[in-house]
């Protein structure tokens, strides 16, 4: 997943972007509202962490002009707690939830993935489509009930693949999540990497969970089911 904080405050901008990348997000940053609006435009995000007390451009300003240009990914705003009247404006510029300062990581990490998992239309951390579970909090992969060893960058793929099982996704899309923003692209990688994953998550060829649709990209094929 591919995240972007847009915080002005430098020690929590870049504390926010550390513990992000170790739970597995792709991360950009943006020290101010202008930064922070090219980015969010320009990027390919899956979810944008936005700071409302922002120079240049205010982070409302930010959201709405995100909202406006037809981006539809979720948004977190980061608030003072004691200003409640920020988070109504927030949420009615196009936030979908808030975290009030100072918070612990581990709050905003779960409102970050239920975020996601909405996004997907998904209502359990457990993302499970036919004998794979992917555990969304434990960030674990597990078939038929055993677990099924995966590095990071097969995780993220997979964890992107499942989020919208169903819908074709290209490799470029792929790409970018995997990917930092100044590292050195190399598309060839993802198909390394979702060769590996069928092996790991199906040994004998009988699941068949990722189809390749030639020219367009890759689809997690195995239909959801619904978990409690």
């Amino acid at each position: 997943m591919r995240a972007l904080v847009v915080e002005d405050e430098t020690a929590l901008r870049e504390s926010l972007k550390a513990q992000l990348a170790g739970t597995g997000f792709t991360v950009d940053v943006a020290q101010d509202g202008q930064e922070g609006l090219f980015a969010g435009l320009e990027y390919p995000l899956d979810v944008a962490v936005i700071d409302l007390g922002l120079p240049k451009v205010s982070g409302l300003e930010v959201i709405r002009k995100l909202r406006a240009a037809g981006k539809t990914y979720p948004i977190l705003i980061l608030t003072a707690r004691d200003n409640w009247q920020d988070k109504v404006e927030g949420l009615q510029a196009g936030a979908d939830d808030y975290v009030s300062k100072p918070f612990h990581f581990e709050e905003l990490l779960a409102r970050l993935q239920a975020l996601l998992r909405r996004a997907g239309g998904w209502a359990s951390p457990q993302l499970k489509c036919g004998p794979v579970t992917l555990d969304t909090r434990a960030q674990t992969v597990a078939v038929d009930g055993a677990l099924v060893e995966l590095t990071t960058f097969e995780y993220r793929i997979l964890e992107h693949l499942m989020l919208r099982a169903g819908e074709v996704i290209s490799k470029a899309e792929l790409t970018e999540r995997l990917y930092d923003q100044d590292f050195e692209r190399d598309s060839n990688v993802i198909e390394v990497l979702v060769g590996r994953l069928r092996r790991k998550l199906d040994p004998h060829d009988r699941l068949k969970p990722i189809e390749t649709l030639r020219g367009r990209g890759y689809r997690f094929s195995l239909a959801r089911q619904a978990t409690v």
